[in-house]
């Protein structure tokens, strides 16, 4: 992505390859350029809405509708409780279940914005992205789409005496002598 910054007129056509370098800035980083289309993204979501909501009467409440916007616009599918294929994770034959955004898309998304929000002069203590009815939101959609997939999300958890006896295997055995 680059930025067109406008010549001064004053300054003619003269100047050097290495001047002009000195104008510009560094190339962004792919995930800093997502950051900046995310929230240009929602930034233009708040204005479309009727009445438009500037960005410092911002809430969660608005994050969730956003969120739940993009969903048209989705490319996962995740099947209904009816469907014959809800809980598979590998449906032998398409259907009509709607298609929605991934669980971990919004997870980033909400990571980027929530940056974003911050950097751009928002207070963490007042961010948004940051509420705990977002990740309340984002939980229920990662484990709405596990069932529906199939697939659970739920990580294992080593014990203690998993990781004992684990850590003994590797320990090189004295012999009693």
């Amino acid at each position: 992505m680059s930025i067109n910054i406008p010549k001064d007129p004053s300054e003619g056509s003269s100047r050097s390859a290495t001047a002009d370098q000195s104008h510009h800035p560094a190339p962004l980083s792919r995930y800093e350029s997502q950051k900046r289309r995310d929230w240009n993204t929602f930034g233009q979501y708040l204005k479309n809405q009727r009445p438009p909501v500037p960005l410092a009467q911002c809430n969660f409440s608005h994050v969730l509708e956003f969120l739940r916007y993009l969903d048209q616009f989705g490319k996962t599918k995740v099947h209904i409780l009816g469907c014959a294929f809800f809980g598979q994770p590998d449906p032998p034959a398409p259907c009509t279940c709607p298609l929605r955004q991934a669980w971990g898309s919004l997870d980033a998304l909400i990571g980027r914005l929530r940056a974003a929000y911050e950097e751009n002069g928002g207070s963490p203590e007042n961010n948004p992205f940051g509420n705990g009815a977002i990740r309340v939101y984002l939980r229920e959609v990662k484990e709405c789409q596990a069932k529906a997939r199939g697939i659970p999300y739920k990580k294992k958890k080593k014990r203690k005496n998993q990781i004992k006896a684990s850590e003994e295997m590797k320990a090189p055995k004295l012999q009693a002598t």
